[in-house]
């Protein structure tokens, strides 16, 4: 890493959601060594504590689910009045559940977890970010919110909102000096929980799986992405869904 990697967010704070593990920690980590304080929030508390001993002061830690808006307020508490970025990497799959066979349950905590966290956590970090007239926003959204090959009907759905949500933030807000992206991973090795919970799912999906999905990605190859488009170094890139998956997108 060069001295200027190195110093990339020196003096900048950055909320990461989803850090105890897999992209969410990777990200977390790449951010301290180049200088960043890192609030990081995890709904498994141990995650935190193992990420917290690790990196000492460059991190602070807020456990619990995003998807609950008290631990919105927890984290905005923790971050104070200067945010000069957020990932929004958290998310769940929906095991692979086709839409005649979804039920209530998956439906309402895929969309809370993937969709509506991310539009809540961004809705409250943007009128710092609006009055400080600088801040990147880095969505997590998946290869399947840009086909409708990739996962079940919820996650597919989600995944797909967050695009639009990814699109429609940066429309309103780049005028304003606040970038919004997204980074779509294809497979990536993570501790979310993919079993097939569908016979027509497998079925339908498992040919094209075995077929047309490059090897699996690493949690540090999708943190360089995403720490790019928070950096500086991006500061002409706002809207984009960047596909970041092996080029499973080209197939």
């Amino acid at each position: 890493m060069s001295t200027t990697e190195q110093a990339r967010f020196a003096g900048k704070r950055i909320i990461v959601t989803g850090a105890g593990s897999g992209i969410g920690r990777a990200t977390v980590v790449r951010l301290v060594a180049e200088g960043a304080h890192v609030i990081a929030t995890d709904i498994v508390e141990d995650r935190l504590t193992a990420l917290g001993a690790e990196l000492g002061d460059g991190v602070t830690t807020v456990a619990g689910d995003v998807a609950d808006p008290r631990v919105i307020e927890d984290i905005l508490t923790v971050a104070g009045s200067h945010i000069h970025g957020l990932a929004n990497v958290a998310g769940i799959m929906d095991g692979f559940l086709p839409t005649a066979e979804i039920d209530d349950e998956t439906w309402d905590r895929v969309i809370a977890v993937n969709l509506t966290a991310v539009m809540k956590l961004t809705r409250a970090v943007l009128p710092r970010m609006i009055e400080a007239g600088a801040g990147s926003i880095v969505n997590v959204s998946s290869e399947a919110g840009q086909r409708g090959s990739a996962a079940g009907t919820a996650y597919t759905t989600s995944k797909h909102a967050v695009n639009g949500f990814t699109k429609s933030t940066a429309f309103f807000y780049t005028p304003k000096g606040v970038r919004c992206n997204a980074v779509a991973p294809g497979a990536v090795a993570t501790n979310i929980e993919a079993p097939f919970k569908s016979a027509w799912a497998q079925e339908r999906l498992g040919p094209l799986m075995q077929t047309t999905i490059p090897p699996v990605a690493q949690p540090e190859q999708l943190a360089a992405a995403i720490t790019w488009l928070l950096s500086d170094d991006s500061s002409n890139v706002s809207g984009i869904v960047l596909a970041d998956d092996g080029g499973w997108a080209a197939v």
